[in-house]
C-alpha cells in the first residue's frame, strides 16, 4: 500500500470513528504535502465555527498519518469547497480593511484569525502600496493589524 492509500484509509477511519459519512480523496501536491478532500452531507459539523473543527481534524489526521507512515508529513484537509470560499471571504475582508484604513487614517484590527488566515490577509495586501500588515500578540490572542504605510 502506498502512502496516498494509507492517508486515505487513515482519513476514512477517523471519519468513521467520528460517525461522519463522507467520500475521501487524496493527492500529493508538488511540495510533498497530502491534500485530503472530503465530500460529506455533514459539512457544518466537520468544518465548525470559522473552520476551527476542520483545523483540529487536520492536526489530528496529520499526527495519525505521520505515525502510520513513520515520518512527519504535512496534511491539508478541505471539506467541499470550504477553503476556497473562506479564502475569498478573507481576501474581501482584507480589501475592506485597507479601504477603511485609507478612509480613517487609523489602523484596523482583525482578531480571531488562524495563522493560515492571517497569511492570506498578509499576502492579499502585500502588494498594496497604501497599507501594511502586522501580526501582534501571542497564541490565541494574536491579532492582525492593517495600518497606513508610513
Amino acid at each position: 500500500m502506498d502512502h496516498v492509500d494509507q492517508v486515505k484509509q487513515t482519513a476514512e477511519e477517523l471519519l468513521q470513528n467520528l460517525e461522519i459519512e463522507g467520500v475521501v480523496s487524496v493527492a500529493m501536491d508538488e511540495t510533498g504535502a497530502y491534500r485530503v478532500h472530503i465530500e460529506t452531507q455533514e459539512t457544518g459539523l466537520l468544518i465548525g465555527f470559522h473552520g476551527r473543527t476542520l483545523e483540529s481534524f487536520q492536526i489530528i489526521l496529520g499526527i495519525m498519518v505521520s505515525k502510520v507512515i513513520e515520518s512527519w508529513v504535512k496534511v491539508y484537509v478541505n471539506v467541499g469547497d470550504y477553503r476556497e470560499k473562506r479564502e475569498e471571504t478573507l481576501m474581501h475582508m482584507a480589501m475592506r480593511a485597507a479601504e477603511r484604513v485609507m478612509a480613517t487614517g487609523r489602523a484596523v484590527e482583525l482578531p480571531d484569525l488562524t495563522a493560515s488566515e492571517r497569511r492570506v490577509i498578509h499576502l492579499t495586501l502585500g502588494g498594496d502600496e497604501r497599507v501594511e500588515t502586522e501580526s501582534i500578540g501571542d497564541g490565541s490572542q494574536r491579532t492582525l493589524l492593517v495600518k497606513p504605510k508610513i
